[in-house]
Parts: structure tokens; C-alpha cells; sequence
């Protein structure tokens, strides 16, 4: 049993149910008076030559979504209240054949300092082959000293082979004299 001891609840005692004719007429409603107010705020300057004045006129059966796009709905208190804030952009919806997909786009600050992370690695890789930056010059003069120490150690142990097959030559020839004897 609910609360107070009555039957049945409070629920589906009172549902009324609107009928679609009268949500469209209600729409129809909304939408005249919504374009009454634009008129009023124009002032009657922007009737001649308005471009959305001239599409509604030509194409009267498609007027119904051109107004939605138009339009944007309100929420809350904002139609009751004006706000005249200099910093707030209003956003746009633009439909899929007034996008520009042919023009520049702009890249983002991430993206521009990859890019130009790239391209300086890029020059200092060229820099640095060439042989023009510090570490490059720094590298060539570490391979220089490292070619003469290998080029002494190189004629230290032809010396020493030499030096080797002459005594070795002067033994077998000492050696071959004294079995000469």
C-alpha cells in the first residue's frame, strides 16, 4: 500500500498527451514571432537585399531547416537578457558546402614546433656532415690525432718486424757458418 494508506499511486492519473498538428503549430508560432523580432531589431535597413529575406522567398518549401540554421536557439534566460560581452565569440554552424577544404590550414602550436624541430635537426645534420659545427670540427681533429698515433704504431712495428727478420736472418747466418766448420 503507498503512503496515507490510498490506493494506486500518483502515477498516470493525469497524462495528457499533445497531438503532432499542434506541436508544428506550435513551431509555426515560435518561428513567426522569432522573425518579427529580427525585423524589429533590423529596423527595416536589412530587408533590401538581405540574402536570407531573398533564399526564403525563392525556396519556400526548404524554409523550415534554413531557419534552424539561421537561428540559434536560446537557453535559459538568454533571449530575456542582452549581453553585450566584446570577448564572446559566437559560434557559427557552417554547413558541409561552405567549408573550405582547398585553403591553408592553420597548424596548431604543437604541430608548428614539431615542424620546426624537424627542419632545424635538419640543417644541423647538413651543418654537422659538411663539417662547420663545433662538434663536427671537435670530431675531425679527435679522427686526425687518432690517424698519426695509428700511422706511428704502424711504422713502430714495421720497424720491429724488420729489426726482427734482421736478426733472425743474422742468427741463421751465424748459425749456418758455424755448421759450416
Amino acid at each position: 500500500m503507498p503512503k496515507g494508506g490510498r490506493k494506486g499511486g500518483h502515477k498516470g492519473r493525469a497524462r495528457q498527451y499533445t497531438s503532432p498538428e499542434e506541436i508544428d503549430a506550435q513551431l509555426q508560432a515560435e518561428k513567426q514571432k522569432a522573425r518579427e523580432e529580427e525585423e524589429q531589431e533590423e529596423g527595416g535597413e536589412g530587408a533590401i537585399g538581405d540574402p536570407r529575406k531573398e533564399k526564403k522567398s525563392l525556396d519556400s518549401d526548404e524554409s523550415d531547416e534554413d531557419d534552424e540554421d539561421y537561428q540559434q536557439k536560446r537557453k535559459g534566460v538568454e533571449g530575456l537578457i542582452d549581453i553585450e560581452n566584446p570577448n564572446r565569440v559566437v559560434q557559427t554552424a557552417k554547413k558541409v558546402t561552405q567549408l573550405d577544404l582547398d585553403g591553408p590550414k592553420e597548424l596548431s602550436r604543437r604541430e608548428r614546433e614539431e615542424i620546426e624541430k624537424q627542419k632545424a635537426k635538419e640543417r644541423y645534420m647538413k651543418m654537422h656532415l659538411a663539417g662547420k659545427t663545433e662538434q663536427a670540427k671537435a670530431d675531425l681533429a679527435r679522427l686526425a690525432i687518432i690517424r698519426k698515433q695509428r700511422e706511428e704504431a704502424a711504422k713502430k712495428k714495421e720497424e720491429e718486424r724488420k729489426a726482427k727478420d734482421d736478426a733472425s736472418v743474422a742468427g741463421k747466418r751465424l748459425q749456418s757458418l758455424s755448421l759450416n766448420k
